[in-house]
């Protein structure tokens, strides 16, 4: 091959990729629709084309795409508090629970607070020398039949015989015996004497008889201490609150 023809084909080779570039640009290239658009005189001129701003406005949006976007503006205030919605509707009912357990049964009891009740009954020398029989008494008003009384005699005791005797010391109530548990009692028993009654061993000496005394009924109760036989001794000779005072005293306890 020629250096002629080597030349004209380098040529070739170098131009024709330059071609395809500038055809290819060509192609993607839009004008302007107001690149032509009539201004002043112009409008007289055969070439001259008049484009609407629609027009335009669709050629930026087909070359860029979108609006250009500017800088963020000032944040607007908080709007009004809205008014209340309309109430929703009601739900459905659940469903009923697992049975509990069985409770237990408490019953409460309220009571009055308790209050004292008490009462003395005083004497001053009794001096009361019988053997047997009553020897003092104290009425009594109890409030409550559920509760208990507890007594006390408080005085002066003496026995004296010639051989071995024993004197009793005890509580009625209402003429009887306490059985709620057993009776309040005290005894004297004299075992050695003198041969005769109005001897010199004659020994006075302050006693008391006292206990609780369960299941008798509300209301007045003739409170009483009597003197009597031991069982199966003989009596002797029974003196009672000589010289001295004498007292029983009778108290409501809650049981």
């Amino acid at each position: 091959m020629s250096p002629l023809a080597v030349r004209l084909l380098l040529l070739a080779c170098l131009a024709l990729p330059l071609y395809a570039v500038e055809k290819v640009r060509s192609r993607g290239y839009r004008k302007d629709p107001d690149a032509d658009k009539c201004t002043g005189n112009d409008a007289e001129k055969p070439n001259c084309t008049r484009h609407s701003g629609e027009e335009r406005s669709a050629y930026l949006a087909n070359m860029y795409g979108s609006c250009l976007q500017g800088p963020a503006g000032t944040a607007g205030r908080d709007g009004n508090p809205g008014a209340n919605g309309i109430p929703g509707t009601p739900g459905i009912p659940g469903r009923d629970g697992l049975k509990g357990e069985k409770g237990e049964c408490v019953t409460e009891v309220f009571e009055e607070p308790w209050k004292p009740n008490y009462k003395q009954c005083a004497w001053n020398s009794l001096n009361y020398g019988i053997d047997l029989g009553k020897v003092a008494d104290c009425t009594f008003t109890k409030l409550r039949s559920d509760s208990a009384l507890r007594v006390l005699f408080s005085g002066s005791l003496r026995l004296k015989c010639k051989s071995a005797c024993c004197q009793r010391w005890y509580f009625t109530f209402n003429g009887a015996e306490c059985t709620g548990p057993l009776p309040i009692e005290s005894i004297i028993y004299l075992d050695q004497g003198s041969p005769e009654l109005n001897s010199t061993i004659n020994i006075h000496r302050t006693s008391s008889v006292e206990g609780l005394c369960e299941g008798v009924k509300a209301g007045l109760v003739d409170v009483a201490v009597w003197v009597g036989t031991c069982a199966d001794y003989p009596r002797g000779d029974a003196s009672t609150g000589w010289n001295s005072v004498s007292r029983i005293i009778i108290e409501e306890l809650p049981k």
